[in-house]
């Protein structure tokens, strides 16, 4: 291998939004996640909402408002109807 083409390799140390910390190998010294083994739900078998900065709440609105609006219908054009008429003929 050539020298000096690699970059430096550390035991860096991950911190996570939930508090826990761990070591792993990387080329940057500290690393910084919002979720990790210890509070994904996947691995927890717990369904928990990281609300990051309302996400949730504003989706959640959207969609109420979005329930709360009627409908609309479609209209089928009076061609249209005439022609199938005639081909069903």
């Amino acid at each position: 291998m050539k020298t000096g083409i690699h970059p430096k390799y550390y035991t860096a140390t991950v911190k996570c939004a939930c508090g826990e910390t761990f070591p792993v190998g990387s080329t940057r010294e500290k690393i910084e996640v919002e979720i990790c083994s210890k509070c994904h739900p996947f691995y927890t078998g717990t369904q928990r909402l990281i609300d990051t900065a309302g996400k949730v709440e504003r989706f959640r609105e959207r969609r109420a408002k979005a329930a709360a609006l009627p409908t609309k219908k479609k209209k089928v054009r009076a061609k249209k109807q005439s022609r199938v008429k005639k081909e069903i003929r």
